[in-house]
């Protein structure tokens, strides 16, 4: 079956932090690249709230990395960890509130050879961008899009026309030292392409 998607207004990003973490799942997210174009569906989130949350880059004070949380919503979030990766976030509700949805994993659609090469080796397909790194380094994603609109960049969000048929978990974060007793994790049951864990049969 082909499924429509449409463009998902900026107002979406208002929204809690929570609600568009969920609502998130289910929705496409495209990028254009000089060797073609990259697509997937959104089949894990990751919610972050700095008002409480030592987790979120934007808890405790406003810094020169996370001032990007702080502004208006909707607008790209990429930050380094570990020496070697990037992770790929979207700042959420009203300006001054620092919060983004991080996405964890995706579902490739287009570009599956195209995101290979950029993996730089040769993967299983379920291993390909089931995890918040891995979907950057497939989408080649990195710190040159940081602070971008989201409807401004070279990616895109899509929503499907009717809403797709999942079940949804949610668990504690994975893979964190702080901030791992809030359940702000949330996946499609039963995906693949969800970052492989214990807490996945939840």
């Amino acid at each position: 079956m082909i499924r429509i998607y449409k463009p998902v207004p900026i107002s979406f990003f208002k929204k809690d932090t929570f609600t568009i973490a969920t609502e998130l799942l289910g929705m496409k997210i495209e990028k254009k690249t000089s060797e073609g174009l990259l697509s997937g569906i959104i089949v894990e989130t990751e919610a972050y709230h700095g008002d409480h949350d030592p987790a979120c880059h934007a808890f405790g004070r406003i810094t020169e990395r996370n001032k990007i949380l702080y502004g208006p919503p909707g607008h790209i979030y990429v930050y380094f960890i570990y020496g070697n990766y990037f992770c790929f976030n979207i700042t959420t509700e009203k300006k001054g509130v620092g919060a983004a949805v991080l996405i964890r994993g995706v579902e490739p659609i287009e570009g599956t050879d195209i995101m290979q090469h950029f993996r730089g080796e040769k993967v299983k397909p379920h291993d390909l961008t089931n995890g918040p790194s891995k979907f950057c380094m497939a989408f080649d994603i990195d710190k040159s899009i940081n602070g971008d609109p989201i409807f401004a960049s070279e990616i895109s969000l899509q929503k499907p026309a009717s809403k797709p048929k999942f079940d949804i978990a949610i668990s504690k974060r994975i893979g964190l030292t702080i901030g791992t007793e809030f359940e702000y994790r949330y996946f499609i049951k039963g995906n693949p392409y969800v970052t492989k864990h214990k807490f996945n049969k939840t």
